[in-house]
């Protein structure tokens, strides 16, 4: 199944914005385009879980910690991506997009990744 990515409140828009307009199919759903502002972070993994979306984030701290709790209690995840607040936009963009090329959606399962890759 093709990657698809949940977008998380937090996220720098210009990684959305750089996204779409290096790939414009890609499948990124937008938290705050869609009326999803201000959702906890369960609530979010939920939503990304339905729809098997991986979501993006800056949040290291609750974010993370709402996957773990989730894991623990037997519910699955697509996974959750965590970028730095302080890496080039270019970097992040290019690590999107080789998991959106490169990988199918099952290979991030239950895992938080820290991007970019290097």
């Amino acid at each position: 199944m093709t990657v698809r990515f949940l977008a998380d409140e937090d996220l720098d828009s210009d990684i959305i914005n750089g996204l779409r307009s290096r790939e414009p199919a890609i499948d990124i759903l937008d938290v705050k385009k869609v009326g999803l502002r201000g959702k906890a972070d369960a609530v979010l993994l939920d939503l990304a879980a339905q729809q098997d979306r991986i979501v993006i984030t800056h949040d290291r701290r609750t974010m993370t910690r709402y996957f773990q709790e989730r894991l623990a209690a037997g519910r699955l995840s697509a996974g959750v991506f965590v970028v730095p607040q302080r890496t080039a936009i270019g970097e992040i963009i290019e690590s999107l997009l080789l998991v959106w090329i490169a990988s199918q959606a099952e290979e991030w399962r239950n895992q938080i990744v820290y991007l970019p890759f290097r």
